[in-house]
């Protein structure tokens, strides 16, 4: 809270001077866009993918070969005259492992498979994010909009406290109806401060998510009212559980799982060595050649290879069950989609405009004293319910709507970089 109330401050003390300048209009793919290409966690993924592609070029090595050189003096323990003048002797041995190559095949294999469920989960953390920018921006526009109502209600009510303040002066109403009425306007303006303030915190955390790359004078160029462009739900309901970055994440890894049993099962097999070794002294020069086969008599890596087979079991569990729980997760959406639909056709269907005549009837019948203040006041809470309810069922859809872009991993992919 306090880091919010410091950035509204400076919100505030920046108004001034940007107020003069040219409002820079964005639209939410253009927002999203920003996002993606400055936000620490999407750079942090994507370094994590680059990490994964030089994992493949360690795990494609092909072994050193191992080169070990001794020297020394040779020391006389006969005569002379019997060994000859003493001399010193040099041993040079290369040793260079020969690597099973089916342990390398899925070694490799594995490695590659790391890459794909980093590349999915470089894709989870731009989905969510492309999603909450996404909901921000329209959360700011929905908060942009209820502080226009408050502010309108405010002048309204304080035209009709002018009007009851001529009345009073005038003789021709109560001065307790004043003092109603300031109590009205008072609690008007406060609302409007807080809508006003709500809406910058809206403000705050779409620039936030977008990591400072917004300038402080932009606008969401869009509207709740926005279609929402999904294909059908017979489409999505087979899209989303195959192309969900979580669900292609645990199909890579248990892809990945899959080749560490191959490789464990590989390692078994002897590894050969072979090696080389050049002896030299005073008198002779030696050449050995020679395999080094290490044989796996006593261990034949039980564990290693049980162990890779729950975790591919463990893995295997968790995927189905997690696009099982995608598939739910795409029916709830869904399911909101069409409730704040059905919302926004209610509204549309004529309440806002009944309730707008009737604070049109109230007005006119307090002009003309048919009706009292708390009449029309009353009218005036109906429509402020109505209209904040419409925009509410309006953000719902658009919510509901990103949030099955965000599990079908649906945004601009075309302008981040990869």
């Amino acid at each position: 809270m306090q880091k919010i109330f410091i950035l509204l401050i400076v919100l505030f003390f920046l108004s001034s001077s940007i107020s003069a300048q040219e409002t820079l209009k964005l639209s939410i793919e253009e927002i999203q866009r920003l996002g993606l290409e400055a936000n620490g966690l999407v750079l942090a993924a994507r370094s994590q993918v680059n990490i994964s592609e030089a994992g493949v070029v360690a795990a494609s090595a092909f072994p050193n070969p191992e080169v070990t050189v001794m020297a020394g003096p040779v020391t006389r323990r006969l005569p002379e005259s019997l060994t000859g003048p003493a001399a010193g002797q040099r041993v040079v041995t290369v040793n260079q492992p020969i690597e099973n190559p089916f342990m390398r095949q899925a070694r490799i294999a594995s490695a590659e498979a790391g890459v794909e469920a980093n590349r999915a989960s470089f894709d989870q953390v731009r989905a969510d994010l492309a999603a909450q920018i996404r909901v921000r921006a329209y959360e700011l526009i929905l908060r942009q909009k209820q502080a226009e109502i408050e502010a309108g209600i405010y002048e309204l009510l304080e035209d009709v406290r002018q009007r009851i303040k001529l009345n009073v002066e005038r003789g021709e109403a109560a001065r307790f109806e004043l003092i109603r009425a300031d109590t009205e306007v008072q609690s008007a303006a406060n609302r409007k401060e807080a809508a006003h303030l709500i809406a910058q915190q809206a403000r705050i955390s779409l620039m936030q998510l977008t990591a400072g790359a917004l300038p402080l004078n932009f606008e969401v160029s869009a509207s709740l009212d926005d279609p929402d462009n999904l294909p059908s739900m017979e489409i999505l309901r087979q899209e989303v559980p195959n192309v969900n970055p979580d669900v292609v994440r645990l199909q890579a890894e248990q892809e990945r799982a899959k080749m560490r049993i191959d490789q464990e099962r590989a390692s078994v097999l002897p590894s050969l060595n072979v090696l080389y070794t050049n002896h030299q002294d005073a008198q002779f020069n030696a050449n050995t050649v020679g395999v080094s086969v290490r044989v796996p008599l006593f261990y034949r890596r039980r564990g290693e290879i049980d162990t890779a087979i729950y975790d591919a079991a463990r893995i295997r569990d968790t995927l189905e069950y997690r696009r099982y729980e995608v598939g739910q997760l795409f029916e709830i959406a869904w399911q909101a989609l069409q409730i704040a639909k059905r919302r926004v056709e209610m509204f549309e269907g004529g309440l806002i405009k009944e309730a707008e005549n009737a604070v049109r009837v109230a007005q006119a019948a307090y002009r003309f004293g048919e009706r009292g203040l708390i009449e029309l006041l009353d009218t005036q809470r109906v429509l402020r319910g109505i209209q904040n309810d419409s925009l509410q069922a309006r953000f719902d859809l658009q919510a509901a709507a990103a949030e099955i872009d965000r599990l079908r991993a649906y945004y601009p992919k075309e302008h981040t970089v990869e």
